[in-house]
């Protein structure tokens, strides 16, 4: 039975794909039409975890909806019409950049009605928004059906009223009727008065306190405005969108411009190691100690990284000592979203950093860039290893090792533990990544944090899984301990580089590890849950700090062979 439940799944979870592959070359569809429709009943097999409690009528889901308003831009509720463009400019009118709080785009209130969302990460990118505003819309009918059931003189339910006061912002409440006002809320979300003052309190920000009314309300308008044909909902994909996804326009920018600024500071012949990652633990590691004036002990002082996390001062200040000792930070402005560092390790004095006893003497250079999404992991890497023209001569990267450092879905631990990839396995398709990951399980031997290795699943879209399909994965042979979205991505373009095109040596090493942001199979764990918090700290570090072991230690072998 749960096999036929994730063999069901995969097959919606390609559908769902294909549907919105051709939907996107179409140009437009209506989220209420038969494509629309289409789509849905899709998303409703599937029924993400996510998405919680998406395929119950009479109940809206809270978790979920947080979750993807904070990848979408404010606002969103309240238009029926959604342009998916390209950077084609708007930002030389007088339109005011709207950027989500968890996804870096730009997005651009037109006017009333449409919101214009600029994708410049590629098809991973299109899925994710596409995904996000399909549940978004089940939800929104999920508020109409409910809120206009009208009495018997053809008006919207008392309820609805009120919930349009407070959202429309008509009189001031005093803290009672302020109350009532949720009770009403929550019982046409179906949702106890509890979860409901929760919602509000989640929802709510000091400039817009009663942003769940608001969302609520505008939601059901939208849609019941839909359902009168009064304004039907829209969703476009703009001829230049179309024109330039899967031509790695974004990736090749931003590539060249790496390579530009390696040549500019006589680094293109240098031995290279490039690690995906955040902007701040590899930076931490190197300069922290005597930027803040902080003495090295044996242990790692995780406590210290913490405290960093925690003050923007003491973050500045880092960036400002490293970059006075010749750290180039590229602030990206390509339309990758992927800000670089380029550390010079013969200008990085270890004697006060974790790595004092390291013994190194090299002149390796380390490229930290930040997340890539999706797709856009092949993009940028693939462009990164090609060779490049500097000054009339040829460059082929010097390339020693790549490691990728990430967050990820566990689903053999819990929220902050680690998992150790051997292989990656790409989501409805053949193409499956064996590969010698240079971490290994016992480089995490400790007593707070749990480590796990084994095959690692890299998913269309993190927003598309469901328990069925992950048990599958973990308990079948497969034995898959996570899941993410990049790594075959990766893996696939320095395959690709390295033993077809031979633009780089077959000799790297690569390393692979990620911790545990979530755990889609256990309630309360998902993504929609909350963030990690500072439970991401000793995991982040300890990876970190591993990665640039396995560096200076394979640097300092080679210098004492030759």
């Amino acid at each position: 039975m749960a096999n036929s439940r994730a063999r069901e799944t995969t097959e919606a979870i390609e559908r769902i794909y294909v549907s919105m592959r051709h939907l996107f070359y179409r140009g437009f569809f209506k989220p209420s039409g038969v494509s629309g429709d289409s789509i849905r009943s899709l998303l409703k097999i599937i029924n993400p975890e996510i998405y919680g409690t998406m395929n119950v009528p009479n109940k809206v889901e809270l978790d979920g909806l947080l979750y993807v308003l904070d990848r979408l831009p404010e606002g969103i509720e309240e238009c029926a019409f959604i342009h998916l463009t390209s950077d084609e400019g708007f930002d030389k009118g007088s339109f005011e950049p709207i950027v989500p709080k968890k996804r870096r785009r730009n997005c651009y209130r037109i006017d009333e009605h449409q919101m214009n969302i600029e994708v410049l990460l590629g098809r991973s990118e299109i899925y994710d928004i596409l995904t996000h505003l399909t549940f978004l819309y089940i939800e929104a009918d999920k508020i109409r059906n409910i809120a206009f059931l009208i009495d018997e003189d053809g008006e919207p339910k008392r309820s609805w009223k009120i919930i349009e006061q407070v959202a429309k912002g008509e009189k001031k409440f005093s803290r009672k009727e302020k109350e009532v006002a949720l009770i009403h809320l929550s019982s046409l979300l179906g949702r106890t008065f509890e979860e409901t003052l929760n919602a509000y309190n989640n929802f709510g920000e000091d400039h817009n306190p009663d942003r769940l009314f608001k969302i609520i309300y505008h939601l059901g308008k939208v849609s019941f405005d839909d359902l009168k044909q009064v304004r039907e909902r829209e969703i476009h994909f703009s001829a230049i969108l179309k024109e330039r996804v899967g031509h790695h326009y974004f990736g090749e920018k931003w590539a060249n411009h790496v390579k530009q600024v390696l040549g500019d500071n006589n680094l293109l012949n240098r031995p290279l190691h490039i690690i995906s990652a955040n902007m701040h633990s590899v930076k931490n590691m190197l300069f922290a100690n005597d930027a803040l004036k902080k003495k090295n002990t044996k242990d790692v002082d995780y406590s210290l990284y913490e405290e960093i996390s925690n003050k923007k001062e003491l973050r500045d200040k880092v960036l400002e000592y490293a970059i006075s000792k010749e750290m180039i930070y590229i602030d990206d402005n390509s339309g990758s979203n992927i800000d670089v560092q380029l550390i010079d390790l013969s200008k990085v004095d270890l004697k006060n950093s974790p790595f004092a006893n390291s013994g190194y003497k090299g002149d390796d250079v380390l490229m930290v860039f930040d997340y890539a999404f999706g797709e856009q992991a092949f993009e940028v890497m693939d462009e990164l290893l090609r060779p490049f023209e500097y000054e009339g001569n040829v460059y082929t990267m010097n390339v020693k090792s790549v490691s990728i450092m990430g967050k990820a879905g566990i689903l053999t631990g819990e929220k902050g533990d680690i998992m150790i990839p051997t292989s990656h396995i790409f989501e409805g398709t053949a193409d499956n990544y064996p590969f010698e990951n240079a971490l290994k399980l016992e480089d995490f031997v400790d007593d707070e944090l749990r480590a796990f290795e084994g095959s690692m699943i890299t998913v269309l879209g993190t927003s598309l899984q469901n328990k069925d399909i992950l048990t599958y994965f973990m308990t079948t042979s497969w034995k898959s301990i996570g899941l993410e979205m990049e790594g075959a991505h990766y893996q696939k373009a320095i395959q690709v580089a390295s033993k077809i095109r031979k633009h780089i040596s077959e000799d790297l090493f690569v390393m692979y590890a990620y911790y545990a942001s979530d755990n889609p199979l256990e309630t309360g764990s998902t993504l929609s849950s909350g963030g990690l918090g500072l439970t991401g700290v000793k995991p982040t570090y300890l990876i970190t700090l591993r990665i640039l072991e396995k560096i200076l230690q394979s640097s300092t072998k080679n210098k004492t062979k030759k």
